[in-house]
């Protein structure tokens, strides 16, 4: 999701929800402990050198269970971040302590922000020789549009 689509939907919201992959639910007293420009440079193997950029938030869940951010705190969050991203109308990644600290795209679906799987591939593909045939498939159940109580959020 893009910036602009995600700060559309905060708009319209009075309370965020989030929801990880397998349908649990982010509690709801999370915090946004960061907001920032994160830039990838690196060349892939084919020997392309690339440059991606996102706008990653840090979703963090304290023992303060009276803690509550609204969509209106977020917006002026995100706007005190713009000399970050200049504006930028860059993609959403979302950082959440899981097992690990987890990286997640995000989508909208019916009221709740989806914390969308993300996967590595071979960006590359024309030059390291592996057969199409052997190549790794992406799981289609958990890249399909996200659906509250559909499973794949």
């Amino acid at each position: 999701m893009k910036l602009s689509t995600f700060m559309s939907h905060l708009e319209r919201l009075s309370e965020m929800h989030f929801q990880l992959p397998n349908g649990q639910k982010v509690p709801a007293h999370f915090h946004i402990t960061e907001a920032g420009l994160t830039t990838k440079r690196f060349i892939d193997c084919g020997g392309t050198f690339r440059t991606t950029k996102n706008l990653t938030l840090q979703v963090w869940v304290a023992h303060d269970t009276d803690h509550r951010l609204s969509p209106d705190k977020l917006i002026r969050i995100l706007k005190m971040a713009e000399p970050l991203y200049q504006e930028d109308d860059l993609e959403i990644e979302v950082e959440y302590q899981d097992t690990t600290i987890s990286r997640y795209g995000l989508s909208f679906e019916k009221g709740i922000f989806c914390f969308e799987p993300k996967f590595t591939d071979c960006l590359a593909k024309d030059h390291c020789g592996i057969p199409e045939a052997q190549m790794p498939q992406k799981n289609t159940t958990t890249t399909a549009t996200c659906t509250p109580g559909g499973g794949c959020c």
